[in-house]
């Protein structure tokens, strides 16, 4: 019997489990989720005979893929029946995801969100080519699709993608420049200063699942989303404090009421303004805030 401890496909698995847990991630938005497709991937990946695999990352990646095509599927079905809008899970990361741009970039809420319209082999076909650089023969695999079919798809997730993101991502220092100044206005109650950071177009999306007070539907304008906000803040009652944290990459708030953590705000930042506000507040989804959780994209 082999030795666990050094057996070859235990030590391929612990190698890249960083990788197969971010890209389950990045399809399902739920760290839950990804945690239980990286436990199928691991069941089907002992028993694959070593002769079968030329390449172990993409061999697993490929597998992964497959598990997190059936999870999003009960996923999906799940989301439609949740109440309010559905955001990802937010995850406590470390310097170096923040460090690597395109991998924050990917990884944000905003991004998240937005891959949310696109229907899970779309999902699966955006995140492999376009977060982790994946061939088309690999990505065809891992789909059970021919690599001009994946080709195709791949186009009109990124087109679709694309057409709702950011055309120049602000960069670090500018999302965390406006960061600070929203968090200096909310803490004062400056409108003023509130509405000269929030783009009037900006868009306020809150998750509370049913469990916590939240929009049932995105709130669009600066004074729409600014008077959401004061009347939140009104009847919640006690304390608010905030600390800025990084999130999934990306500079956020933790929000607490009373000491206790309340959710987390994300930001999505163009040309030095705020235009999008992403709220978690459903406490199923605020586990992973306070240790961090490693990603990588390779």
């Amino acid at each position: 019997m082999n030795d666990p401890v050094h057996d070859p496909a235990t030590e391929s698995f612990v190698a890249h489990r960083d990788l197969l847990f971010t890209v389950a991630y990045e399809m399902i938005g739920s760290a839950a989720d990804a945690e239980d497709v990286l436990q199928e991937t691991w069941l089907r990946w002992v028993k694959v005979a070593p002769d079968q695999i030329r390449d172990p990352s993409a061999y697993l990646v490929r597998i992964t893929t497959r598990q997190a095509l059936n999870r999003l599927r009960t996923v999906k079905r799940r989301k439609e029946n949740y109440v309010g809008p559905w955001l990802p899970e937010p995850l406590l990361t470390s310097p170096d995801v923040a460090e690597d741009a395109e991998l924050s970039e990917n990884l944000s809420l905003a991004l998240l969100y937005v891959l949310e319209t696109l229907s899970p082999t779309e999902r699966a076909v955006f995140v492999l080519h376009e977060v982790f650089d994946f061939g088309y023969e690999d990505i065809a695999a891992a789909i059970g699709k021919t690599p001009a079919a994946a080709r195709q798809i791949a186009y009109r997730a990124r087109r679709h993608v694309d057409a709702r993101r950011p055309r120049t991502p602000a960069s670090p220092q500018q999302a965390r420049a406006a960061l600070d100044s929203f968090r200096s206005a909310l803490e004062t109650g400056d409108v003023q200063a509130l509405l000269d950071v929030l783009a009037p177009d900006v868009v306020f999306v809150s998750d509370g699942g049913g469990l916590k007070l939240a929009a049932l539907k995105p709130v669009e304008g600066a004074d729409k989303v600014l008077r959401y906000m004061a009347g939140s803040l009104g009847k919640a009652g006690g304390n608010f404090t905030s600390d800025t944290t990084t999130v999934n990459g990306n500079p956020a708030l933790v929000l607490r009421l009373d000491g206790v953590i309340d959710g987390v705000l994300a930001l999505r930042v163009e040309d030095g303004r705020v235009t999008g506000l992403y709220y978690v507040r459903n406490p199923d989804k605020l586990t992973r805030v306070e240790s961090e959780t490693p990603l990588a994209s390779r």
